[in-house]
């Protein structure tokens, strides 16, 4: 247990400030401040020592060495139980600080912003508010280190039922939190400094990242495997797994967490009411549909059957009634969704073991810079989120027929699903729906007669997308046996005459990309 007798607040968020201190000088803990903090709380009546008085120092360097001396951080550091630590700071007239109530200059808020300048970031890098909360957390056992404003109601229950002491459990928590606090500020200088003048580069010299523990799993991958799911921080404005809530089942593994991310992804591509189902990281269906969600989930089921059976679904809508009792007719380990209406919850609740997850808000992305990483043996892989979104004006029809509407919205339809499949990557598809799915082949012509051999409906009048271009003729030409009309690949072969030509025999419709989407 630690008493707090003093406690020095130094905060750039100001939101809650005056109301937290005016209720630890209500517990009688003397409060100590700097310049603006300060007046802040001497205009809302709240009783305080301003930290130049006490220091003999004034602010100084446009408030750029506000807290920087032996008087604050001695008292910060100096261990209770240690005598000699006491007397000295007793001999030079430093008295002990029991609370530091510090949140940091916004670094990253102000670099996120349009146009910022160097110099704006430089001057929002804060130095005494990491360094008052490391002497801080450094001595946590007799001070306690409040970084963040959401932690003042649980702080003043715990001082309140304490009678003005916290307990070591408490201290020793709000300790770590500081730590990790200034280990992400550190970071996000360091990522943004090694980007170069103006953040030129994209990836910094030396690249650094936090995520926090959201929850232990049982096991990985495979049940001799441990692990555990971290969360990133939520994107302004797009769902993420990091972010979703479970409203029931299971607890979720390693391999769901895996999965339900993919349906997401995939799920986010469409603009119309969508339904994926995974399986092992591949869409084993997708359906569209303009009005009605569940219609959208029977196109994507009907896709394989087969395979739908104890795989994860994704829907970029708000989840009906309607479309839960279709849901509830197979058998599936997890479901996510922006939202579920109050007939959707009673009826997936029957599904006592279904997980199902809400990221609440709209399916959409945010306009925040993604990326994404790979841990590879002895180093990390990071690369830009895939995101590009295919433009029908940048198709070049190659081929002398060109495609028809409705093959044209079938192509966009295959093209947005074939991004999602692990290469190499064949889906045939109809303008609303995946007809047949092939997935990690070693080679594109046995991925093409894997998609036809697990439709479930004929491939007769579909289209075909293939994720990189055809290498030889021979992918296609099983596409044309197959009854596909038209094809969509990113082009680039050296053998792109031969494989035009071939559609061209067959009577087929083919445009070209420009871009790949391989997924490994």
């Amino acid at each position: 247990m630690a008493r707090i007798h003093r406690a020095i607040v130094s905060v750039s968020d100001k939101g809650g400030a005056a109301d937290f201190c005016r209720a630890l000088t209500r517990l009688g803990i003397e409060i100590y401040a700097s310049g603006g903090t300060a007046k802040l709380l001497r205009e809302k009546k709240v009783p305080v020592r301003l930290i130049e008085e006490y220091t003999g120092f004034p602010e100084m360097l446009d408030g750029r060495v506000k807290t920087l001396n032996p008087m604050i951080h001695g008292g910060l550091l100096a261990l209770r139980e240690n005598r000699e630590h006491m007397k000295t700071i007793g001999k030079h007239g430093i008295v002990p600080f029991d609370m530091v109530v510090v949140n940091l200059y916004p670094f990253e808020a102000t670099i996120a912003r349009p146009g910022c300048s160097r110099e704006d970031a430089i001057e929002n890098i804060d130095i005494g508010g990491p360094s008052m909360l490391r002497s801080a957390a450094k001595n946590c056992q007799s001070v306690a280190v409040v970084c963040d404003p959401a932690d003042y109601g649980d702080i003043l229950g715990k001082l309140k039922k304490g009678a003005g002491n916290l307990d070591g459990r408490t201290l020793a928590e709000l300790g770590r939190k500081a730590f990790a606090l200034t280990a992400r500020y550190d970071a996000a200088i360091s990522n943004y400094l090694g980007a170069g003048e103006g953040g030129k580069d994209p990836f910094p010299v030396t690249f650094s990242a936090q995520w926090r523990r959201r929850q232990s799993l049982r096991y990985g991958e495979n049940p001799h495997q441990s692990a555990a799911f971290y969360a990133d921080i939520v994107l302004p404005g797009e769902p993420t797994l990091g972010g979703a809530v479970q409203l029931q089942g299971k607890e979720l593994s390693y391999n769901n967490i895996v999965d339900i991310d993919a349906a997401l992804q995939l799920a986010l591509e469409f603009p119309v009411p969508a339904a994926v189902i995974i399986k092992h990281t591949n869409p084993s269906g997708v359906g569209t549909s303009k009005r009605r969600l569940a219609d959208a989930f029977k196109k994507a089921r009907e896709c394989d059957p087969v395979s739908a059976y104890g795989g994860v679904l994704g829907f970029n809508r708000p989840v009906n009634g309607e479309t839960a009792r279709e849901v509830a007719c197979t058998f599936f380990e997890a479901v996510i969704a922006p939202s579920y209406d109050k007939e959707a919850r009673k009826v997936l609740s029957a599904k006592a073991n279904l997980r199902v997850l809400s990221t609440g808000g709209e399916f959409r992305w945010s306009d925040a810079r993604a990326v994404e990483m790979k841990k590879v043996s002895g180093g990390l892989l990071v690369q830009s989120t895939d995101r590009h979104v295919l433009d029908p004006g940048d198709l070049k029809v190659v081929t002398r027929r060109k495609p028809t509407e409705d093959e044209l919205d079938a192509l966009q339809f295959a093209w947005r699903v074939c991004k999602h499949v692990k290469s190499n990557a064949i889906v045939y598809a109809m303008k609303d729906r995946t007809v047949g799915v092939g997935a990690g082949q070693m080679s594109r012509v046995d991925s093409a007669k894997i998609a036809v051999m697990k439709a479930n409906h004929p491939t007769q009048g579909t289209v075909v997308a293939s994720d990189a271009f055809f290498p030889f003729r021979d992918g296609l030409d099983v596409a044309a046996k197959a009854g596909a009309t038209a094809a969509i690949q990113p082009g680039g072969s050296v053998r792109d005459a031969e494989v035009i030509a071939a559609a061209d025999e067959h009577g087929m419709a083919m445009v070209f990309t420009g871009v790949r989407h391989f997924r490994h």
